[in-house]
């Protein structure tokens, strides 16, 4: 270093010397005249020895920055011996790679008479570079005059590069988080959210889109249910826990979600020697909508055979069902008949050819029942499974959105976001909801409705799943509301087909799933049908 007067004289070499000070004061003299500090208990040499093994790069240079003393841990950091750095200059050590501002906020704050402190780049006497963390002092005579510059400094080079792997560590981890597709959220034991991706954001945004973000999450906490609530209180994960909900219109989404406990270790000073410990919560959640719909497009394509083997079936039960009622009754009056004759055994013998012809009918009718009733297809039993109301109302738009079009309805799709499953047959579930919109869209094609609007509402409470169907038709008079549901009734025209088995079939369906099906009698303008399927 120099002194101020001679500062602007200095070399750029030696603006940038390095100031891991250290040199040896090979002269006692020297060593008297550093260490001269007088203390009733502690001599120089205590001082001096304290110095030479301390365990930083010690050294003391002039106002030049000339090497006048340098330690032990001097030599060990630099490579250099003390004979070698002796009266030369700090600049031996620098690269010349430091900034030009580092030095002169250096030499600014020594001019100053105060200490600087920050980070060189050094090079060793084998060349081998290292970063010097630095700390320069003044050292002031009685007259507060700045006789030496103490130069105290380690090598910082595995720290910084720990701090840095560690600070690009955290960056790629922050960049792979931030631009996942994957949901992912770090909650406290409280539930509060420590950190979230933008993706776990826009979800909980897209669960409630008008309330807060505490009320959206509240919700996705509901939906996972017990899952959630066991790994918060237990630290038990749970993996591959599915959820839905509707958007309203056609659209539904559907997401995968997985919770993981994470202990924590506590940040705080106190705790270092006994590590304090706290359970976090991290959530992934992946959205699978356009997997579901792709796996939905397959199913409904198979649902789409099953419905038409079951509607087949159906209508021939429906034909047999039809002939043995129209059968039953000659059959029964022919019984009658011949009843009343046998007991007139006075007038008629029992050799009587009208009992015989009768007693012939008969039994042609009871073997012809036999026979239509043994003909009757059998309903192959579907096993069930977990089924969520509204994926059973979309499947029976998409199977009659020909059919809405022919008649030119307009379809008003109301599904509830968050709806329980039950435990259903799907194939007979999507028949008997598809009989309701069908009867509901033919109630509607007489030409002087010009408005036709179907609503299809779903919604659920603590007990029930519940559907409304609303037509905007003539409804159905209030004599009739009970009899809709007899079998063979029927208020369609002859020409119009069907013999009053569709609404019979429903309420059989929906009481297999220990159901009702009913009409809203309050309802008017149209019809109102109201389907309720309990839930476990």
């Amino acid at each position: 270093m120099r002194t101020p007067e001679s500062q602007s004289a200095k070399t750029g070499a030696e603006e940038e010397a390095s100031y891991d000070l250290s040199s040896s004061l090979d002269s006692a003299s020297n060593k008297n005249k550093i260490f001269s500090i007088s203390n009733k208990d502690l001599s120089p040499e205590v001082f001096h020895q304290a110095v030479e093994h301390a365990p930083v790069a010690i050294s003391i240079t002039d106002l030049q920055a000339n090497i006048l003393y340098a330690n032990r841990a001097f030599s060990k950091v630099t490579g250099y011996s003390s004979d070698e750095v002796i009266g030369k200059n700090e600049s031996i050590l620098s690269n010349h790679t430091t900034p030009r501002l580092a030095y002169q906020a250096l030499w600014g704050r020594l001019l100053q008479k105060k200490t600087w402190s920050g980070l060189l780049v050094n090079r060793r006497k084998d060349e081998s570079l290292y970063l010097a963390e630095l700390s320069v002092a003044p050292v002031l005579n009685e007259a507060e005059d700045v006789v030496y510059y103490l130069g105290m400094h380690r090598d910082s080079s595995d720290l910084h590069e720990l701090e840095q792997r560690v600070n690009n560590l955290s960056q790629m981890i922050s960049t792979v988080i931030n631009s996942s597709p994957i949901a992912i959220a770090l909650l406290d034991k409280a539930s509060n959210i420590i950190l979230m991706n933008p993706t776990f954001q826009k979800l909980v945004t897209d669960l409630a889109p008008d309330k807060s973000l505490d009320e959206a999450k509240d919700i996705l906490f509901h939906l996972l249910g017990e899952d959630y609530a066991t790994l918060k209180a237990d630290g038990i994960g749970f993996h591959s826990h599915e959820v839905t909900f509707a958007e309203g219109g056609p659209n539904q989404r559907w997401y995968v979600c997985n919770g993981t406990a994470i202990t924590l270790e506590d940040e705080n000073p106190g705790g270092f020697f006994n590590q304090p410990e706290s359970q976090h919560n991290l959530l992934t959640i992946d959205d699978i909508t356009e997997f579901r719909k792709r796996q939905q497009d397959s199913q409904l394509n198979a649902l789409k055979a099953l419905i038409a083997e079951e509607e087949l079936a159906h209508a021939t039960r429906e034909t047999f069902n039809g002939a043995i009622h129209s059968l039953q009754g000659p059959v029964n009056l022919i019984g009658a008949a011949l009843t009343m004759l046998e007991r007139r055994t006075e007038k008629f013998s029992q050799d009587d050819p009208v009992l015989q012809a009768l007693r012939d009918a008969q039994t042609a009718g009871n073997e012809a029942l036999e026979n239509l009733i043994s003909s009757l297809p059998v309903s192959q039993e579907q096993a069930k499974i977990p089924v969520n109301i509204n994926e059973v109302v979309r499947n029976v738009i998409s199977l009659s959105t020909q059919k809405l079009l022919a008649h030119g309805v307009v379809i008003d799709w109301q599904p509830a976001k968050y709806l329980p499953t039950i435990a259903s047959r799907e194939g007979k579930l999507v028949s008997a909801f598809r009989n309701l919109v069908d009867n509901a869209i033919e109630a509607m094609s007489d030409s002087h409705i010009v408005n036709r609007e179907l609503i299809i509402r779903t919604s659920s409470d603590k007990h029930v799943v519940r559907v409304e169907i609303i037509d905007s038709g003539p409804g159905i008079p209030e004599q009739l509301r009970f009899k809709i549901f007899e079998p063979f009734f029927s208020t369609k025209t002859p020409h119009k087909g069907g013999r009053g088995m569709g609404l019979s079939m429903v309420q059989e369906t929906i009481l297999e799933h220990a159901g009702t099906v009913t009409v809203n009698n309050k309802h008017s303008p149209g019809c109102c049908m109201v389907v309720e399927i309990p839930f476990c």
